[in-house]
Order: C-alpha cells, then sequence, then structure tokens
C-alpha cells in the first residue's frame, strides 16, 4: 500500500518535530512542514500531500485561513486541525471551513493516528461496513429479547428502502455518532408494547408510561449493544448512540432520510415489530 503523504503546519518547532516522529512511526511519509501561510501555500502546491496538520495559531495567520487555502489548491486534500484550543465555537468554525478531525493538544498518539485512519477510509470499507452492520443489530435485537423475555423472534422480511416509515402506534428513535451516523428505529403497535413491558416486568403494567419507558429501555439495550459490538470489531468506527425518543399516535408517520436503510420485519411472540436501521457515510463525529 502507498505510504499516505503528510504536510505539517505548525509554528512550534517542538508541535512539528513530535507530529513529524508520530507520523513517521506508524508508516505515513511527511512530505513538507510549514510556519506561514506563504509557506503552506508554497509545500502544498509543491509536495501534492494526502493530508494537512494544521495548528490553529500562527504569527501571520490563522489555520482556518491556511486551509481555506490549503482546499484551493485541491479541494481533496484532508485537513487535520491540532490545537490546544477545543471548544464549541473552534469546533463550530472548524466544520465551517470543511476541516475533517480536530485533535487536542498535548498530542496523544493514539488519537492523532485514529482520527487520521477514521478520515482515510474509503468508499470501499464503507461498503465492507453497510455488509456488517445488520446482522450485528438483528443480533442485538434476538439476545436482547431472549433475555428479557425468554422468547425468540422469527425475522421474517428485510429490505433497502428510504420510503416513509408509518407507525403500527409507538416509534423509538435512537440516533448513533461516530464514524458513521445513522440511525435505529423500533416500530410496534401499542398492545404489542403493552405485552412486551409486562412479560419484561413479569407482571401487568400499571399505566402506559412504564409501557414507554419499558420499550424505550430494550431500544436503547438493542442499539448500544450493537455498536458495542461493532466498535470490538472495527474500533475506527466509535459508535455511540443517543438517548431514545419515543413517539406514539394513530397516523404516525417518521420522516425518510437522505440514505436507504434497511426495513425488516420481526415476528414474535408479542405481535409484529419493525426495526429500521441504516448509516450514511457522512456527519462522522470527531474526535
Amino acid at each position: 500500500m502507498t505510504k499516505k503523504r503528510v504536510v505539517v503546519v505548525d509554528d512550534s518547532y517542538f508541535s512539528i518535530v513530535l507530529i513529524k516522529d508520530i507520523l513517521e512511526k506508524n508508516g505515513f511519509e511527511v512530505v513538507g512542514q510549514a510556519s506561514s501561510l506563504e509557506e503552506v501555500i508554497s509545500v502544498v502546491s509543491d509536495s501534492k500531500p494526502d493530508i494537512v496538520t494544521m495548528d490553529v495559531t500562527m504569527p501571520d495567520t490563522d489555520g482556518f485561513q491556511c486551509t481555506k487555502e490549503v482546499h484551493k489548491i485541491d479541494k481533496n486534500i484532508k485537513v487535520i486541525m491540532i490545537s490546544a484550543m477545543m471548544d464549541e465555537e473552534m469546533l463550530k468554525k472548524a466544520k465551517e471551513h470543511n476541516v475533517d478531525a480536530y485533535v487536542q493538544k498535548p498530542i496523544d498518539e493514539d488519537n492523532l493516528i485514529l482520527a487520521i485512519n477514521r478520515i482515510m477510509e474509503d468508499k470501499e470499507q464503507f461498503k465492507t461496513f453497510q455488509n456488517l452492520y445488520l446482522p450485528v443489530f438483528k443480533e442485538a435485537f434476538a439476545d436482547a429479547l431472549n433475555k428479557m423475555t425468554k422468547t425468540i423472534p422469527n425475522f421474517i422480511d428485510e429490505h433497502l428502502s428510504n420510503d416513509l416509515l408509518k407507525s403500527k402506534g409507538i416509534s423509538v428513535v435512537v440516533g448513533i455518532i461516530g464514524k458513521y451516523s445513522g440511525r435505529m428505529i423500533l416500530d410496534m403497535s401499542i398492545e404489542t408494547a403493552t405485552i412486551l413491558s409486562s412479560k419484561a416486568l413479569r407482571r401487568e403494567t400499571n399505566n402506559s408510561n412504564e409501557v414507554m419507558a419499558v420499550i424505550g429501555e430494550f431500544t436503547n439495550i438493542v442499539s448500544g449493544n450493537a455498536c458495542s459490538i461493532l466498535n470490538r470489531q472495527n474500533k475506527v468506527l466509535g459508535l455511540r448512540v443517543s438517548p431514545p425518543s419515543i413517539f406514539s399516535g394513530d397516523s404516525l408517520t417518521v420522516s425518510s432520510v437522505k440514505f436507504k436503510t434497511f426495513l425488516v420485519k420481526i415476528n414474535t411472540d408479542f405481535g409484529e415489530m419493525v426495526l429500521n436501521i441504516g448509516f450514511s457515510d457522512g456527519d462522522a463525529q470527531w474526535m
């Protein structure tokens, strides 16, 4: 495999040496360094790197202006911003300037290399992930249902779709962030949710709040366990789930997303349920 070419931009000689040593130790080729806007334009134009590590603060400019100039030369160059400062305002500004990753000083070798590996994954690797995640989420669903209710689900149909999801009565939505962003939805009728909740609680439910709480936690367990399995298989993914959002109603429709998702119909002892899961290769969460 051809070594990825990197230009290091920083006004600190110590930082340049440290970053250069880390990169070369991990198989990257450092093809240049710069500490001013003029040097950035010259070195990047001449060396044509795959990656630029970019300091934020420099004497005559800043990393954001330098990033803009780098992308004028080649919009495909990946920029990793490295700075002692890291707050919401800085991250927002970095995203607005199309920075691909953000690593805080003092530089940790593992964090830097992990950030680089994340942004350099290509479309083929995303295709591999697309073939991997659905069986894992189905396994997590079956395992959680079995442990909570001592029953086994039957997966009867699955297909890719980007259509609107018409709810059976209750939809639980979990957002997922990491190398790839996505969502998982678990949908079922109120009757199915009530019976499942009673089985999980080992008693009759007292009210609808209990039902919602059980279904929300069940969905959280499925999504969290699935993401944990995927992260163990590939630590670059760094998948994390948001707290579940629960929606209910007679004419509930869940909006579609720009990317296709898997729609899986599941027969259970409590009624039919639908698992909807999908990921996009954009909007990755930074380190």
